[in-house]
Formats: structure tokens, sequence, C-alpha cells
């Protein structure tokens, strides 16, 4: 039996037979099927293909970024965070090879994974077996969870301590479980925030913004907004990184709380006219 990836998302589907008939996460309005409809793959054709590569590299102390080159599905990159002897993954990546494997060794292997929301669930399975470490995921997320593993921990509430100075934050948002992780040491003890993009790094890099769908243009409502930039006004932290290799490199707290009030206004009618 194989574990079919949907090319588009690049989830990774519990082992059968056959393909899947269809993949939920790109079946609903946050996704999308492309042109010429569900399409599939496995790991073992994209490592027998020797076409992929998983590019690591250093992003400040302590911190390494990975990200699969050619680009594949949606083409996020995930983080390594080396915290106090703790290495924790932050949103996961589909490809998964053994020359990616000894290099996430050689940086002293991974201890957790933690995930923002369900477009970046991925192949993080096959990571957590094969690295035999915990999944964590806010349970609000949990029906988009297309292949179960013991590894998966469901948590709840507003936000989970991983490690001292490592927190994971629900937030909401573009996912119901959608979380942000705040690392206390990041940027020379300043404080990073990690966002996937439950909170999206724009071209314009001092500004960040929020969505419902990002392929559909689907904007969130105010309130929303309102209520998400509120849970991390408390929060230190001088960086943001995103899931698609953007970073705002300083004074990143006060450009989400600036961000937020744009967006209002602009969803309220207030920002301009045309």
């Amino acid at each position: 039996m194989e574990k079919y990836i949907c090319k588009t998302c690049g989830t990774q589907f519990p082992p059968s037979v056959h393909q899947p008939e269809s993949c939920p996460i790109c079946m609903e309005e946050r996704q999308y099927v492309g042109p010429r409809g569900q399409e599939w793959t496995t790991l073992h054709e994209m490592t027998e293909s020797q076409i992929y590569i998983n590019e690591i590299q250093k992003e400040e102390s302590n911190l390494y970024s990975m990200k699969t080159v050619p680009e594949f599905a949606i083409g996020q990159t995930a983080y390594l965070i080396q915290h106090n002897g703790f290495n924790l993954m932050w949103d996961c990546i589909t490809y998964l090879d053994e020359h990616t494997i000894d290099t996430i060794k050689d940086l002293g292997g991974l201890d957790a994974i933690a995930l923002s929301h369900p477009h970046y669930y991925s192949a993080q399975a096959e990571w957590a077996e094969t690295f035999n470490v915990p999944i964590y995921i806010h349970e609000d997320d949990r029906e988009w969870v297309v292949r179960d593993s013991e590894h998966i921990i469901f948590w709840s509430g507003e936000s989970l301590k991983v490690q001292d100075g490592l927190v994971i934050h629900r937030l909401g948002g573009h996912f119901k479980g959608g979380a942000v992780l705040h690392w206390e040491n990041g940027s020379q003890g300043k404080g990073v925030l990690l966002t996937g993009d439950i909170i999206q790094v724009v071209a314009d890099s001092g500004w960040v913004s929020f969505m419902y769908s990002y392929p559909n243009l689907i904007p969130l409502p105010a309130e929303t907004v309102e209520r998400m930039a509120g849970r991390i006004k408390t929060l230190s932290f001088d960086r943001i990184y995103n899931a698609f290799h953007r970073v705002i490199e300083k004074e990143a707290d006060l450009a989400v709380q600036r961000s937020a009030k744009r967006y209002i206004k602009a969803v309220r009618g207030e920002l301009f006219q045309t």
C-alpha cells in the first residue's frame, strides 16, 4: 500500500491500495483543486525522481529554515528552533530524504513538531515517526488531520508552553485553531514570532495582513482581526518570520498592531473610497 500525497497542498494520506478520491483540505474554499483535477504522488516517487532537495539554512543564531526546491505544493518554509537544548520544528514540509534526516541529526535532531494550521500538516506523521517526536496541533483543527498518528497531541485553550520561552498561542482567523509560536530568546533576546500565514508578512515588509483564504482572496471580518491583534499585544517580539521566507526584521510587534488597524479600516470602508 502507498501513502499518497496531494500534489496541490502536499498532505500525506494514510496507506491505501488506491489513490484517495479527493483531498478534503483542497476541496474547501480556503484551498483549491487545480485545473487538471486532483493529482497524487508518493514520497517514494519524489525521492526516486531525484528532482527535489531540502535547503536548510541558518537564519539567525539557533534558527534554521527548511524549504523544498524546486517548490512543491504550497511551497512553505518550515523552521527549526534550537532553544536551551530543545529542538522544535515549526510547521512542516512534505519532502523528507536521508540527506535531510542526516542534516537535522547534525543539528541536534528534533524533540517536537508544532503546527500553525492544516495547510502545513503535509507529511507531519512521517517526520514524527522518523524522529520519534510528538506533534502539537490545536484541537479546534482536529477534523483536518487526514493521516492520524499516535504522535499527535491535540492541545486546547489559548496557549501551550512547549518549553520555558517557547509558547504556542492560538489566534484563530485563517483556521479556528490557527496558531503562532512565540520564541522568547530569538533575535538576540528581543523575541521572535513565527506565524505561518496566520499573520502574513506582505510585500511591503513593514506590514502584515490577515486572510480567511489566501489563494481565493477571502478576507476575515474586522472583529476577528481585532481579536487576533489583541491576543498578542502583550507578547514581546521584535521580529516575525512567516511561512514564505518573508521577515519583519525589527519592531514587528508594532507592525502587527498598525497593520491590524489599517485592515480593520479597510474592510469597514473607512480607509479609502473607490
